[in-house]
């Protein structure tokens, strides 16, 4: 991509996603995704209605009446996103690609992260990892993580989520939030995201479009393998190859449930056609 429509693809972006970030999820964001714990503030005049339990007894005496302890939430976080680049992701036959709707979430987690203070950092993998952005704060950073998003070319295809959940269980030392996106085709990572989701706080978003749900009745058709390159026939207008296409769909998405679900991750699917501000406010609002 030029430097010029590369720069205004970063501006469009930025625009509507920090807008949803400043309008929409600071308050849901902030509520989903917890510091590490409280730390002491200051001392106050028991007031009706204060936990007891907070009573500084010291001060208590000292003055001959109650004071409570305050004590304030230990905010800032790392937020990782963990960002699926293979072949698959170029695929989309509705409005958008995977890619561009992954982009705008990325965008948005990052200015909600950078809102309230968080540092933000990205892993991206297809079978290897392609790119890693240590996490950091502010506007700068978060504008580069765009321009990557939107312009990196990945030296690989294929997809292995296994790998990018070992290296970011090992490379990030502190617990942090990452957001997983991927479209999960990729089905073998059961034990690597439960030990990932053990020392940090995983959250798997997937991203696919419609048609990869099921099969077109258009008869003989050539199709690619994006992320193998491998080309074959086939015949659309077979019923039975269309009903076993559509239940491998269904049996992909109950495995990817089950295997999310045994973790304890969090998880939500959002498809190219939907609106997946209304997803993430969902996700969101469940986990506050």
């Amino acid at each position: 991509m030029e430097t010029t429509d590369l720069l205004k693809r970063v501006r469009q972006i930025e625009i509507k996603t920090r807008g949803l970030s400043n309008d929409i999820f600071a308050g849901e964001y902030h509520s989903a995704f917890k510091g590490r714990g409280m730390t002491f503030s200051e001392v106050r005049e028991y007031q009706y209605g204060d936990d007891i339990r907070n009573i500084d007894w010291n001060v208590t005496a000292r003055f001959n009446h109650p004071f409570v302890k305050i004590f304030e939430e230990e905010r800032e976080l790392t937020v990782m996103l963990l960002v699926d680049v293979s072949g698959s992701r170029d695929f989309g036959t509705m409005s958008q690609t995977k890619k561009n709707m992954i982009t705008e979430i990325a965008a948005t987690i990052a200015f909600s992260a950078i809102q309230n203070k968080d540092k933000i950092g990205v892993i991206f993998f297809s079978d290897k990892i392609e790119k890693f952005i240590p996490p950091q704060k502010g506007k700068k950073h978060t504008l580069y993580i765009i321009r990557e998003l939107i312009n990196f070319e990945p030296e690989n295809s294929n997809t292995d989520i296994s790998m990018v959940l070992e290296y970011f269980t090992s490379a990030i030392k502190r617990r942090c939030i990452a957001f997983l996106i991927s479209d999960f085709i990729d089905g073998d990572f059961d034990r690597a995201i439960s030990l990932a989701n053990r020392k940090h706080d995983v959250v798997a978003l997937q991203v696919y479009d419609p048609r990869e749900t099921e099969l077109p009745n258009i008869g003989l058709m050539k199709v690619k393998d994006a992320e193998t390159g491998e080309r074959l026939w086939v015949d659309t207008s077979d019923r039975r190859l269309r009903m076993a296409y559509h239940n491998w769909w269904g049996e992909n998405q109950i495995n990817l449930q089950q295997v999310l679900a045994k973790s304890h991750v969090d998880y939500v699917s959002i498809s190219t056609d939907q609106d997946y501000v209304k997803a993430l406010m969902r996700l969101f609002k469940q986990r506050s």
